[in-house]
């Protein structure tokens, strides 16, 4: 099974629906489909797709052969938001952990399979104030919580998505000079310290325990053409489905957003 997850800033803009801009170059064209159509993956999970349902258009709604759902934030328009496209139908969506605090702004959508349930989670980002960051650090805590909830039906769980944290130093390009900043503060990382030490693995870290791969860049300063980045997109597996993991990577050269998609091969 091929999964992708990919923050695509912006459903509408990556669609062609509204004009996509990056420096001088105008695009129009649907990025989207036409990457999903060339990369054909059983399932893909979309992070920040600032649209809700209504306001997309009815043939940009689902690609080809595909159908799926979404779950949008209902606190602002044109924010946050996710939603997930698969091959075949799970036994049913969810979205949210059940509490309105966190599930008004559109950020967890859960597909429950048979033999695996996989969540795809846009986690808060910190960088607007220590308020944001406690909001960041408490929507962890609330992810361990309803783990512990799902792990009573169903020990094979996936959780995607943009996570807005770099966990290591080896996971962005200016360690040193981030230390005080949000996505790297000591606080956010110990958070995905214990999802791992809730027996949960980072999939590609376990298999490229010393490569450097980015999935985000700065829109400022070039910062993608000199690849200063940072890896913020993850897939963090049931450790016992480890041994199960063909593949896990980024694909950078992936156009049509700040961040890149992250796939995971694997056998379910």
């Amino acid at each position: 099974m091929k999964i992708t997850s990919w923050n695509i800033n912006g459903y509408r803009a990556i669609t062609g629906q509204n004009i996509s801009r990056r420096y001088d170059k105008i695009t129009k064209n649907n990025q989207l489909f036409e990457y999903i159509e060339k990369s054909s993956p059983d399932i893909i999970c979309l992070q920040e797709t600032k649209a809700e349902k209504s306001q997309i258009l009815e043939e940009n709604l689902y690609p080809d052969s595909y159908q799926g759902e979404y779950f949008s934030a209902t606190s602002k328009k044109g924010y946050s938001g996710v939603a997930t496209f698969c091959k075949i139908e799970p036994i049913k969506y969810s979205t949210g952990f059940g509490n309105e605090y966190f599930d008004r702004e559109g950020r967890v959508l859960v597909s429950h399979y048979e033999n695996f349930i996989l969540l795809n989670i846009y986690f808060p980002n910190g960088t607007s104030g220590p308020e944001r960051v406690e909001y960041k650090l408490n929507f962890y805590d609330e992810l361990f919580a309803y783990l512990k909830e799902l792990e009573k039906t169903q020990k094979n769980i996936i959780i995607c998505g943009d996570y807005n944290t770099a966990h290591f130093p080896i996971d962005l390009a200016r360690p040193k000079e981030n230390e005080n900043n949000s996505g790297f503060l000591e606080i956010e990382r110990k958070k995905i310290t214990e999802l791992c030490e809730l027996d949960y693995i980072d999939a590609f870290r376990e298999l490229n325990p010393e490569k450097i791969s980015y999935s985000w860049w700065s829109n400022r300063g070039r910062a993608r053409e000199n690849n200063v980045g940072w890896r913020i997109d993850y897939f963090f597996i049931s450790k016992h489905l480890s041994s199960k993991v063909k593949k896990c990577y980024y694909e950078p050269d992936i156009q049509g957003s700040d961040h890149c998609p992250i796939i995971l091969e694997i056998d379910l």
